[in-house]
């Protein structure tokens, strides 16, 4: 590792400012700081890569090595720009000098992927359903006998997709002039969560999540406000959401771009669910964040999975609260919150067997990614944790070897039950438990993934779980048949299900909501002679 510090040193000198043309033949990627964070805080790249930080906020700020073996210097604000190209694998943290609770690292892997295809595990196969999309984060059904699954695109857009491939050419929905201007480069705000009503075919009630402009109630300073909708369908079209019929259920002002949750389901309880994240940023701390963290706040829907009654309405609210959520009888707390303790659960499902328990995908910071078995009431340790691992806010990147087993309240922190950490990948893709008949050996598994484990190529990967009664669930990798690397070799920004159970992969060529790779992707039986369960 010192060996790759000093040659990064040297090569510092060379090319740390080189212009975006004289790296053409050159891997890139991009780093943007805003409201005195690096977003995102941890990148990681193949050996090879630029890396470009621009500085939006009006500050100057610098990007400087821990241990000083490279610093940008100055880096003016409004559009400021620094590149660092990095050749040696190893993992670089770093800080800025005028604002030192503003962290980030460089993890550079090897250059070349290693080679998948013999390796132990379940193998799948993967048919192309439908392509052409921007940024697809959503594909589920409206259970309502049509067939129809439908198809969220992060820019704001709802497509019908049949399982034949068929797309329709006009959108169920389209939120594109009443969303927050997404950023190409990357983003996590968009149109993130879509559900229909238990009775959607009688009632044609469909709900959304999405982000939109900051009102002009909200702190100064924050970044946007994420919006949960109520629409209805249009009684000339049932192709198509009457656009003029939103109501607004709900606005949670949030102070950074990213961490913003996403899927929205119905519980077996009829119950809406409604994942948030901690506000963004890093380490849950700055501004928008009390001290406690907004995950351990229980003044705040920051960090929380809320439970809602969309049936119930009075005294002016958009919506009811059922009888028996946790903090019902406690005026401290706000009374819609389910579960606290989440950084950004931005994928939930409920299992469609068994007893439905409700599966949510954390996506953790600096080394650990989680999944959780959520339960009503239940803390689940952000950000005094990070998967089963102790957390500290001031120095992410070592974990204590003690923290409290209790939250503020005395109650007890809730380990996940899938942990894995950053040498896989970088960022969770909750998925489902399987209950379909294609796959015979995955039924009653839960099947996952990770994003990708580069910010600059996407490379995810495909994983499976066996449920336990106590512990962490073993999971292992699922390698994609005909794949030479037994990976998608794709970004996977999540999974879909149809009325089948059958499950599907969503990805994309591109880092950011640009352009048209978006693809539809339904996870079948490997080819003939490619056992599920293969040895290899």
């Amino acid at each position: 590792m010192k060996k790759g510090w000093v040659y990064l040193f040297a090569l510092l000198f060379v090319v740390s400012w080189i212009s975006p043309t004289q790296c053409e033949d050159q891997l890139d990627a991009t780093v943007e700081i805003r409201s005195f964070s690096f977003q995102p805080e941890s990148i990681t790249v193949p050996a090879g890569t630029t890396v470009t930080w621009i500085n939006r906020d009006p500050f100057a700020h610098t990007v400087t090595a821990d241990d000083g073996s490279f610093d940008s210097g100055s880096i003016r604000g409004n559009g400021g720009e620094f590149h660092l190209a990095l050749s040696e694998p190893g993992t670089f943290p770093y800080h800025c000098t005028p604002h030192p609770s503003m962290r980030g690292e460089i993890i550079v892997a090897p250059a070349e992927m290693p080679d998948l295809e013999t390796g132990e595990g379940p193998r799948v196969g993967v048919e192309l359903v439908a392509e052409g999309f921007t940024a697809p984060m959503g594909f589920i059904t409206s259970r309502d006998g049509t067939g129809r699954i439908f198809l969220i695109d992060q820019v704001g857009l709802v497509k019908i997709v049949y399982p034949n491939g068929t797309v329709l050419e006009e959108p169920f929905l389209d939120l594109t002039d009443r969303m927050v201007e997404l950023r190409p480069g990357f983003d996590e705000r968009g149109l993130l969560g879509l559900a229909f009503h238990p009775e959607f075919s009688e009632n044609g009630r469909v709900f959304v999540f999405y982000t939109g402009p900051l009102r002009p109630q909200a702190p100064d300073g924050w970044d946007s406000t994420n919006r949960l909708s109520e629409f209805s369908i249009s009684t000339d079209d049932p192709n198509r959401v009457d656009m003029g019929s939103e109501r607004v259920l709900l606005r949670i002002d949030k102070p950074q771009f990213n961490h913003n949750g996403g899927t929205i389901d119905f519980g077996p309880d009829g119950y809406l669910y409604v994942p948030i994240g901690d506000g963004g940023g890093a380490n849950d701390v700055g501004l928008g964040h009390p001290p406690d963290g907004n995950g351990q706040n229980t003044t705040t829907l920051l960090g929380k999975i809320l439970r809602i009654d969309v049936d119930e309405t009075g005294d002016d609210a958009a919506y009811g609260i059922p009888a028996d959520n946790p903090f019902v009888d406690d005026e401290d707390i706000p009374s819609e919150i389910y579960a606290l303790g989440f950084r950004n659960p931005w994928r939930i499902a409920f299992d469609t067997g068994g007893d439905g328990a409700l599966l949510v995908s954390d996506a953790g910071q600096d080394l650990w990614e989680e999944v959780n078995l959520v339960v009503k009431g239940g803390n689940y340790g952000w950000n005094i944790r990070e998967g089963t691992h102790c957390f500290d806010p001031a120095d992410p990147r070592n974990p204590p070897q003690v923290c409290p087993e209790v939250d503020a309240r005395g109650e007890m922190l809730i380990d996940p039950v899938i942990e894995y950490g950053h040498d896989l990948g970088t960022a969770v893709v909750g998925g489902y438990i399987y209950r379909g008949q294609a796959l015979s050996d995955m039924v009653g598994r839960y099947i996952f993934a990770d994003w990708s484990n580069s910010f600059s190529t996407g490379n995810g990967t495909l994983l499976v779980a066996t449920p336990s009664e106590e512990g962490l669930w073993v999971w292992e990798e699922v390698y994609i048949a005909d794949s030479p690397t037994g990976r998608l070799d794709l970004f996977i920004r999540s999974l879909g299900i149809d009325d089948d159970g059958e499950l599907y992969i969503l990805a994309s060529d591109r880092l950011g909501p640009v352009d048209s790779t978006g693809a539809i992707f339904k996870i079948a039986p490997p080819p003939e002679g490619q056992n599920e369960t293969d040895e290899g």
